[in-house]
């Protein structure tokens, strides 16, 4: 059944007037469609997998760990258990698998993998609703995810910030990277949470990561060393001071290293560091830096965070969620990726020549 299809064959039996009861007075029993649709919500229930993970999540990154000031974290998307729905009005033919996605970005392409690959919940790292809506349709990319989830009985849910505020979440890992090189280092949370609000055994929980290296390292070196870190780079950004006309050339080694994933200026920018690493960073923010006397690498927003999900995020969800369903599977998705690339002009893909008209 298409979407249209299923949309409408839904709102007909919400709108169905209920059969009159033919019996009168004080005993009748009520058979108005607002009773009758209040009974069929009241009888779904979500299925137990979902619960499941939304509660290993929950323990393993709780949300109270999540900029709420801004960020859309949760269960943003629930589904339902087929066997509550009997009688209810909706039926599915799609069983409810122990199947979970895990995925940066929730894009059409991620949708149609979980329904190829019989999911039944997302874990997508960024929320893929972050205000209201005021319509759902096929219009919008983001509302035909919704729709399509919907009809196929798929949930989603997502952590983001509390992952990135959690100890050993995605900040953490980051900063692991650095690990390696024959050297110590210390380590320091850059805007730590409130104390009093943590979750027990969160302490020491916040935003943004300061390494600082028990001798200098030089900066081809840390390079190289999140190039292959984040799933093997061919190229990453690189902002540097530059020497002033008529002197030598001169790449100052690094002692102290400010992390972020994502977009980490506004978290870091007071951190006396010499080197910054982040997803992204503006031009007029780079170039501060700069002019202070800093480095900066970036390797684009979502390359900062994908590798957390295959190397932390899949072992340590598949090995909770076993302890209650021996055949949970944990999966990554196959078709999340950065929307950018980089393009050598003097070797073009060939898809980016075709059409051309003479």
């Amino acid at each position: 059944m298409n979407i249209s299809a299923s949309l409408a064959r839904t709102t007909r039996l919400l709108l169905r007037p209920a059969a009159r009861s033919c019996s009168s007075g004080s005993g009748a029993t009520s058979n108005s469609p607002t009773t009758t649709v209040t009974n069929m919500v009241s009888n779904l229930q979500s299925p137990l997998f979902t619960q499941q993970v939304v509660n290993a999540m929950r323990t393993l990154y709780p949300e109270e760990l999540a900029d709420r000031s801004w960020d859309n974290v949760g269960l943003l998307q629930g589904n339902i258990d087929p066997s509550s729905s009997i009688g209810a009005g909706w039926s599915t033919s799609r069983p409810v698998s122990p199947i979970v996605l895990l995925t940066n970005d929730l894009t059409i392409r991620v949708a149609e993998e979980a329904i190829r690959k019989k999911a039944s919940i997302i874990v997508t790292y960024h929320p893929f609703i972050f205000r209201g809506l005021k319509s759902v349709t096929l219009a919008d990319p983001q509302q035909r995810i919704l729709l399509q989830l919907a009809q196929n009985n798929i949930a989603v849910y997502s952590p983001h910030t509390a992952i990135d505020a959690a100890p050993g979440g995605m900040n953490d890992w980051l900063a692991d990277i650095l690990e390696g090189h024959s050297v110590s280092t210390k380590r320091s949370v850059v805007q730590p949470i409130n104390q009093a609000t943590l979750p027990e055994g969160f302490g020491g929980a916040g935003y943004g990561r300061l390494v600082e290296l028990a001798h200098p390292v030089n900066l081809g070196a840390i390079v190289q060393a999140y190039a292959e870190g984040l799933g093997g780079l061919r190229y990453v950004m690189v902002a540097r001071p530059k020497a002033s006309a008529g002197e030598p050339e001169h790449v100052m080694p690094i002692s102290s290293v400010a992390i972020c994933a994502g977009s980490g200026y506004d978290v870091l920018k007071n951190c006396k560091a010499d080197l910054f690493v982040t997803g992204e960073m503006t031009h007029h923010s780079a170039l501060k830096l700069t002019m202070e006397g800093k480095y900066v690498i970036t390797v684009f927003h979502s390359n900062s965070e994908r590798r957390f999900l295959k190397k932390r995020l899949q072992p340590l969800l598949q090995t909770t969620l076993r302890k209650e369903d021996p055949v949970a599977e944990v999966l990554v998705s196959e078709e999340d990726e950065d929307p950018f690339e980089i393009w050598d002009v003097k070797n073009l893909p060939p898809a980016a020549l075709l059409g051309s008209k003479k």
